[in-house]
């Protein structure tokens, strides 16, 4: 090959990309921490320096011309080598040291993951921790996280899960707010209650199926946060499904039907497979799955 003829921008490569993806110049240039003139201007220059136009104004909008739909698959490509490029790098770290980004949801986030990372801190003070909140799935493969508390195993071949345990949850309520509507013997009693959640659709079926039959009307207030929920049924606002593993510490709650059947769900611990490979990141995994399963352990 002869080296001195290829002379190709990936920056402007990923302009293009990032623009298709977000779906809009400013959406790309906000996701890449660029002003939209400087993106306009990437993106411009890759049509000239391809000789093509990759894109067409449609109304307000951006749209792709046959030309740039033909070589978007090949970007693709460069984007995700460049990505499997950085994974590979960062697999070959030997040392104990540097930075190490967690995701978990909200609750596991807040309730559970200080101490762990006290801990974590106290064996290994070179590492530098952030924490991914978030109740939507990270990107592993494009290192949103390197590691992720998940509650549902991953499907992707290239990344490698550990379940750490079984979250149990049932319905619970505050004192404050029983008193008001009475304790419930049954699931028709809970005909007219408010209930909080993220999806009520969801909440709705699975309640079906216990007897509990409830419609829109129960949902006064919704939240995506489930420690906004919990602190909402702190207040007296409402009735919450909650894990039990940690709503029994909460001295507040009270159980709604203890004899419901428990509402069950696993909790995995998820790496990509080169990250795995990082001894930094093979002894921050090894030292969550041993805390998770010793945390397990002493709510059972």
């Amino acid at each position: 090959m002869d080296w001195r003829s290829v002379q190709f921008d990936w920056n402007l490569a990923r302009a293009f990309l990032v623009t298709v993806e977000e779906g809009s110049l400013s959406a790309a240039a906000r996701a890449l921490g660029l002003t939209q003139p400087t993106l306009s201007r990437q993106v411009a220059g890759l049509e000239e320096e391809l000789g093509v136009a990759l894109f067409e104004k449609v109304g307000r909008g951006l749209e792709l011309t046959p030309s740039g739909a033909e070589l978007l698959e090949q970007v693709r490509t460069m984007g995700d080598a460049a990505v499997n490029l950085k994974l590979t790098a960062a697999g070959q770290s030997n040392t104990i040291e540097g930075e190490i980004c967690i995701s978990a949801t909200d609750l596991i986030a807040n309730l559970v993951m200080p101490i762990l990372v006290q801990k974590l801190r106290h064996l290994y003070p070179a590492i530098r921790v952030e924490l991914v909140v978030s109740n939507t799935l990270s990107d592993l493969r494009r290192r949103e996280a390197d590691i992720a508390i998940r509650a549902m195993a991953p499907e992707d071949p290239d990344l490698i899960a550990r379940k750490l345990g079984d979250i149990t949850g049932h319905l619970y309520a505050s004192e404050q707010y029983l008193e008001q509507i009475g304790v419930p013997k049954s699931a028709g009693a809970l005909g007219d209650a408010n209930f909080i959640c993220d999806k009520s659709e969801m909440v709705i079926n699975i309640l079906a199926g216990c007897g509990i039959k409830l419609t829109q009307r129960n949902f006064s207030i919704t939240s995506e946060s489930v420690i906004t929920q919990w602190e909402l049924v702190k207040r007296g606002l409402g009735i919450a499904l909650l894990p039990d593993q940690l709503a029994v510490k909460e001295r507040r709650f009270h159980k709604v039907l203890p004899d419901l059947q428990p509402f069950e769900g696993p909790l995995w611990l998820v790496v990509h497979k080169e990250l795995r490979t990082s001894r930094r990141v093979r002894v921050v995994f090894d030292f969550l799955v041993d805390e998770f399963l010793e945390w397990f352990r002493n709510v059972e």
